[in-house]
């Protein structure tokens, strides 16, 4: 059962309890594990970041509640922690995630990507903004390019300036003038 005051929590909250509760390295090495497939949410050999100290600290929820359906929400809510709780260590293997087969993954990691500037995303994030089938996730791959993208990433946008969704449209448009004013250049 999860406390009513850990379900009122933000997700940030709850990022930041469960870092007191276990150590920054030790949230951020899990999560990162994961992402990459490295460890499964639930394996009773790593820490429980339900549960800590006899209370919920994650929200996260119970293992049980997640099947072959539904799995993939541990490896969302290991992203989301990582927008606010970061190493460095975590960057590649949320680079990697950018290729989930689950779309909310690829949309997180890509929110995590843009949060913390992860420069070696900006190529699949190229790629994901005008080939990805989910909107939101080419929305978000558009934010990265917009704060880790280099000129060459710019034609990516610009084709992104026709996709077939209203808000790709605008998220391409506002990061290619992001990226024209940090390059301090025209695209």
């Amino acid at each position: 059962m999860v406390e009513p005051e850990v379900l009122r929590a933000t997700p940030g909250d709850r990022a930041r309890a469960a870092a007191d509760a276990l150590g920054d390295d030790v949230l951020t090495d899990w999560c990162a594990d994961l992402l990459s497939g490295r460890a499964t949410w639930g394996d009773s050999a790593l820490p429980d970041i339900g549960w800590v100290g006899g209370q919920v600290v994650s929200g996260w929820g119970s293992p049980d509640h997640l099947d072959d359906d539904t799995r993939y929400w541990s490896r969302v809510w290991a992203a989301r922690t990582l927008l606010y709780v970061w190493s460095e260590r975590c960057g590649a293997d949320v680079v990697a995630a950018l290729g989930d087969p689950a779309w909310r993954v690829r949309e997180m990691c890509a929110k995590v990507a843009a949060r913390w500037e992860l420069g070696p995303a900006a190529e699949t994030c190229a790629d994901l903004v005008t080939t990805d089938a989910v909107p939101r996730v080419r929305v978000a791959a558009a934010r990265v390019l917009a704060v880790t993208g280099e000129g060459e990433h710019a034609d990516a946008l610009h084709e992104a300036l026709d996709d077939p969704d209203e808000s790709v449209r605008v998220a391409a448009a506002r990061a290619l003038s992001t990226l024209e004013r940090r390059l301090d250049r025209d695209l």
